[in-house]
């Protein structure tokens, strides 16, 4: 299999997923991630400006919105926030679990989760001892929930630990390196960080297994090491600061033949980044 290209599922906002998907379709992709989502329901799916899929809902009515545009789904995104308190509010362990389930339930082998970034003060002040504890806490039952439903968690670079080298291997090998703890590269988030996304995925090459795409201005450089994550990206891959044909090269170099995202936003920024990938390789 070669490298596949996919699109993020929020395309257009204060639109329901039908629509995205169908955008996405339009575009010329084959593929997208189940993106938004939540437990219980929402008023903004109801009166149709949200494109949020439930965590109760029946997976499969998913699978088939996704089948009617011919799309194939490649992950089931459940990013978190594991520095905070746990509360009945926040995204965490829970809602991990469930996104597991429903990815095993129709099939998808991939279910992507972060730290995030802390809200609170008790999140800020913790050490980073203590944070990489309470991250390994948060996500073990997810883990032990995974392999028995034969699917792989992917840490993605979206927080102070996992934008790092060193905080993603204190995560990886304190949750003991199992075959389904896996890496969601996240190039913009990764840059944004402080790392070079390039390093990042000659160390992480056996346990990357899917990739989110961004590029980010120059103009961003002030931020690097401060600000550990961004959603979507503005400009087009190959125009910003990120050595994308670096990460794209090492990911071929590294066995890499999986699927990957476009998290960018605008329809010419999305379409030029997906002929960028083209030209290295890409399908």
């Amino acid at each position: 299999m070669t490298i596949t290209v996919g699109c993020f599922a929020l395309v257009d906002p204060f639109s329901v997923l039908e629509h995205q998907l169908k955008r996405i379709h339009d575009l010329g992709f084959q593929y997208a991630d189940i993106t938004d989502n939540r437990d219980g329901g929402q008023l903004g799916v109801e009166f149709g400006f949200a494109a949020t899929a439930s965590l109760d809902g029946n997976p499969y009515d998913l699978k088939r919105m996704f089948e009617e545009q011919g799309l194939t789904i490649t992950t089931y995104c459940a990013h978190a926030n594991l520095l905070d308190p746990t509360a009945p509010w926040r995204y965490g362990t829970s809602q991990i679990i469930k996104a597991i389930r429903a990815a095993a339930a129709i099939g998808v082998e991939y279910v992507v989760t972060t730290e995030g970034e802390p809200s609170t003060e008790f999140g800020h002040n913790m050490t980073e001892d203590q944070k990489v504890f309470t991250v390994m806490e948060k996500l073990y039952e997810p883990l032990r929930i995974a392999k028995d439903h034969g699917v792989t968690l992917l840490l993605e670079n979206h927080g102070e630990l996992t934008d790092s080298i060193s905080g993603m291997e204190k995560l990886i090998h304190g949750l003991g390196n199992p075959d389904h703890l896996g890496v969601n590269l996240d190039t913009g988030n990764c840059w944004l960080g402080g790392t070079d996304p390039v390093e990042m995925t000659k160390v992480f090459a056996s346990k990357i297994k899917h990739v989110h795409w961004k590029d980010l201005p120059k103009e961003m450089e002030a931020q690097r090491g401060t600000v550990f994550g961004c959603g979507m990206s503005t400009i087009a891959l190959g125009t910003g600061a990120i050595d994308i044909a670096g990460v794209y090269q090492e990911l071929v170099s590294g066995g890499f033949n999986g699927h990957t995202t476009l998290e960018i936003a605008g329809d010419e920024a999305v379409l030029q980044s997906y002929e960028y990938l083209k030209s290295l390789g890409a399908k």
